[in-house]
């Protein structure tokens, strides 16, 4: 898959300039920016990601002096029961047995908009995944289900990329904490070699491994207790910004209306003098809410079928608004 289907030249020269932005904002070198990911919940429909991310495109060089944008292609789906798992394993929605074609079509929808200039972000579950679409993501994240799990942590120090690791669903933050602590660390690990063979690999350490909090069964952490909290357990990390604010989730409480509110209150809280904080994150979508997949319903076009996102109309007045509160 990875010589059918290459980087161009214009995909890779995105990749890398937005990987090296990243990592200036992270460690501090650029600290006026912001990075902002901003996308479906998740993606079900590759033609509305890609009138999505041509839309995006627009904000992307429009707000580059004060924001870094990030497109959230999320194409796995942890569950905490049972539902849609995600575009790779049901690319129909259908719920027919996974096939091969919904990897090849998450890389293609990758490579596509990455050539466009719009950097990718997506959450890594199976560590078997990742060997297919690691290239072509700018930034990943761990998610809040598997922060604790050893193989996620060595994973997110064999991947080539920052790496923003979620607070547990509890709300407590020792499971990220812990997890950066690891991801920065060298490992020996079974994975898969760059020929896709099973291998034990010596990974480097991820240096820019971060915290992303999410807030949790407690309640909110999108405030600056937390913040705190997470800069005095990370006293030796040499990252400067190591923190990004989830606006969503549990921090909104499943409510996509308070997403704005809660970007704003990053902003503000960012300019008040939080300066560890590296970015936020919205999930946006063409159209706001979210819909049920029901077998024999047609669905609504651009719009999320997990968690419900704002709409196009409210993403470009929040980040007009988040991009004036930081000048």
């Amino acid at each position: 898959m990875k010589s059918t289907l290459p980087l161009s030249n214009g995909a890779a020269e995105t990749l890398n300039r937005a990987r090296l932005e990243i990592q200036g904002i992270l460690s501090g070198a650029d600290d006026q920016r912001l990075i902002l990911l901003c996308g479906p919940c998740s993606i079900h429909d590759t033609e509305a990601a890609l009138e999505y991310a041509s839309k995006l495109s627009g904000l992307v060089a429009a707000y580059q002096d004060q924001l870094l944008v990030i497109m959230r292609v999320y194409f796995e789906k942890p569950r905490t029961t049972l539902g849609w798992k995600g575009l790779i394993y049901d690319e129909d929605c259908s719920g027919l047995p996974a096939s091969p074609s919904g990897l090849r079509r998450a890389r293609e929808l990758l490579l596509d908009i990455s050539e466009m200039g719009v950097p990718c972000a997506t959450e890594f579950l199976n560590p078997m995944v990742a060997t297919y679409l690691d290239v072509c993501i700018a930034c990943g994240s761990i998610g809040a289900r598997t922060a604790e799990s050893q193989i996620h942590r060595e994973l997110a120090s064999l991947l080539e990329m920052p790496v923003g690791i979620k607070n547990g669903t509890d709300g407590s933050l020792a499971s990220a904490v812990n997890a950066v602590k690891a991801a920065r660390q060298p490992h020996s690990a079974f994975a898969f070699d760059g020929e896709g063979r099973p291998a034990i690999v010596e990974t480097r350490g991820n240096s820019f491994a971060h915290v992303f909090l999410r807030g949790g069964r407690s309640g909110s952490n999108l405030n600056l207790t937390a913040v705190r909290e997470v800069e005095s357990q990370l006293i030796d990390n040499p990252l400067k910004r190591p923190i990004v604010m989830d606006c969503s989730h549990a921090n909104s409480e499943k409510d996509y209306r308070k997403q704005r509110g809660n970007a704003v209150r990053v902003a503000q809280i960012f300019t008040g003098g939080a300066s560890s904080i590296a970015g936020l994150m919205i999930e946006s979508h063409l159209k706001e809410g979210s819909q049920r997949l029901e077998a024999d319903k047609p669905l609504v076009y651009g719009q999320s079928i997990t968690d419900g996102c704002i709409g196009w109309e409210e993403t470009e007045q929040l980040v007009g608004e988040i991009s004036d509160r930081l000048n």
